[in-house]
């Protein structure tokens, strides 16, 4: 356990990094220095961030931990010197880096030699993103401006603390707050810019679990995962329309099943980060006999500009970490409503057809219902899809292809069969590599 105050109480084999730039008073301005004195008097720190080496649950990781009873957690000259050589340090000893944030946001009595440690804190993460790891951040209460808008929030995971105030405006500046849910760590989660909301007691148990994943596939050489096999009630089908009815039969397995069956246990990555949650795009990382698999997971309805997102966010980070990737394809189709169309839906499935193509991971993708045109194809493998017995994947479903063509939606049936959309079909056409055997049962530790 940590014998410092300001290091959380759940982190282990703590060591703080000495050697570290102290306060200083770059403008002399009025005051500052009385008051560096009695925050060094009341905290026993010497700035606003402290650094360790420390482990959760085993793993280890620099962490940089921001005090708030320093001035607020404020981001001074030298507390960005800190963070930076916090960043630099998880480099050099190639394991995570763990910010938990607790800041009012730049130091006002620095000015402008506080704010530009905002480019150096991006700069240094950036740094540590190229050389392929991770960095978790652990939002407390509060985590607003500087702070949150260059460290916080471009970590690759953020568990924000409930009822926390999560946000860019604090509260002493944003005056009328309006809207005072969008300011909370519920309201991240709801608008996709935090992965889950986390009770304070449960943080380490959590830091822990998503270090797990994040950690097991560092310096390894990614191979591509296995295909899952076909779940009870996935059964086979004789002609296209049959295979479109047993594809949208509301009994046949979804995602949650299919990813309960494969993973031993698993972590979710959630949120676009610009806004939008989609609950019919499930993502993240998850432990399969020791081996870290990334997925990206259709769950049987139209997905939002939101869900691509977060899918190309899910696919960046396995990219960057070699961590292959298990993409599950179930769906009708995007989103085509006005919604979406405001909220980029052209833009966002093409970006992720361009992540699939740019990925330097193997992507293994499975077809476990409907494939409804390009919101499936764009999280497809090119050239390792696989399909279980009851699904389908079409240009468009039969309904549209039937009133497109003949005005007549009654003739959907009919273009099922010409369209040549059952598994069987799109084998014989090479579209998919096979049809998937049934699952052989996997023992699932915990989740």
């Amino acid at each position: 356990m940590s014998g410092d105050p300001s290091m959380p109480g759940w982190l282990d084999e703590v060591r703080p990094v000495a050697g570290l730039p102290g306060a200083e008073d770059p403008l002399g301005f009025p005051g500052y220095r009385d008051q560096l004195r009695r925050a060094r008097q009341r905290t026993g720190a010497e700035e606003s961030v402290a650094v360790a080496d420390a482990a959760v649950d085993g793993h280890a990781v620099v962490v940089a931990v921001f005090d708030f009873d320093f001035m607020g957690g404020s981001m001074s000259r030298a507390a960005g010197g800190r963070l930076v050589a916090a960043a630099e340090r998880a480099r050099s000893r190639r394991v995570p880096l763990l910010t938990v944030t607790a800041s009012g946001g730049a130091r006002v009595q620095e000015s402008m030699c506080s704010l530009v440690q905002m480019q150096a804190a991006a700069a240094a993460l950036t740094r540590l993103r190229g050389a392929g790891l991770p960095h978790l951040n652990v939002a407390c209460h509060p985590t607003t401006g500087g702070v949150w808008a260059s460290t916080a929030s471009v970590a690759d995971v953020i568990l924000a603390v409930a009822d926390a105030t999560v946000a860019f405006a604090g509260a002493r500046v944003r005056g009328d707050e309006g809207d005072a849910f969008a300011f909370t760590a519920a309201g991240k989660l709801e608008s996709g810019a935090v992965d889950a909301v986390v009770r304070h007691e449960g943080l380490g148990e959590a830091v822990g679990r998503y270090l797990e994943v994040l950690t097991a596939a560092i310096d390894t050489e990614p191979r591509p995962c296995e295909a899952p096999g076909a779940l009870p009630g996935a059964t086979g089908s004789a002609g296209g329309w049959e295979a479109v009815e047993l594809a949208r039969a509301p009994e046949r397995p979804r995602a949650d099943a299919y990813l309960r069956e494969y993973f031993d246990r698993l972590v979710e990555i959630s949120g676009d980060r610009c806004g939008g949650h989609d609950l019919e795009m499930r993502c993240g990382i998850g432990l399969r006999g020791g081996e870290a698999v990334a997925f990206v997971a259709q769950t049987g309805g139209p997905n939002s500009p939101a869900g691509f997102r977060t899918a190309i966010r899910t696919l960046d980070l396995a990219d960057r970490l070699q961590i292959p990737v298990l993409t599950l394809i179930d769906t009708p189709g995007a989103h085509n409503d006005a919604a979406a169309e405001r909220a980029g839906l052209g833009t966002a499935i093409a970006q992720t057809f361009a992540a699939v193509a740019a990925s330097r991971v193997p992507i293994t993708s499975l077809l476990i219902g409907e494939g409804g045109s390009g919101g499936a194809l764009a999280i497809s493998s090119p050239d390792n899809l696989w399909a279980v017995p009851s699904s389908y994947f079409s240009v468009i479903s039969p309904e549209g292809a039937a009133a497109i063509l003949h005005r007549d939606p009654t003739r959907a049936p009919e273009l099922a069969e010409l369209l040549r959309l059952a598994p069987h079909d799109l084998a014989d056409l090479g579209i998919v590599r096979g049809i998937v055997a049934a699952a052989t049962p996997h023992a699932a530790a915990s989740r």
